[in-house]
């Protein structure tokens, strides 16, 4: 069987010292580190975040020492506030920007429901 396109020309494996290639005197151990150094930077940009360590901020500082009921009420209490404002907020606006702002008050709601569960289950009073 004949092939539509005929053999690239025979050439020298070892490229000669008069050669134009701009690869021909490239340090390959350099090259591959700064290829990895690129990938690493635009594929595993998480490397980069994850190397330095996490350090909380002291603005909002919430007791190590308090018990799970107390974080628990106080979060409940929190979002209830949250739905409340949300609630009133929605009652002075009108159309879409109404039904958005009380969909965020229904998730919030939701999340009271939540804590309020989780603290049932921490102190169940019959």
């Amino acid at each position: 069987m004949k092939k539509p396109t005929p053999n690239p020309p025979e050439t020298d494996a070892i490229p000669d010292a008069n050669s134009t290639s701009p690869y021909a005197s490239v340090d390959t151990r350099k090259l591959h580190e700064a290829a990895d150094r690129a990938l690493d930077f635009y594929l595993n940009p998480a490397a980069q975040i994850m190397a330095t360590p996490y350090t909380p901020s002291d603005m909002y500082h919430v007791n190590p020492h308090a018990d799970t009921e107390s974080l628990l009420v106080n979060a409940c209490e929190s979002l209830a506030s949250a739905t409340v404002m949300l609630g009133d907020f929605a009652a002075q606006l009108e159309g879409m920007h109404r039904k958005t702002l009380l969909g965020i008050a229904q998730v919030v709601m939701l999340g009271e429901l939540a804590v309020n569960k989780a603290l049932d289950n921490v102190d169940p009073t019959p």
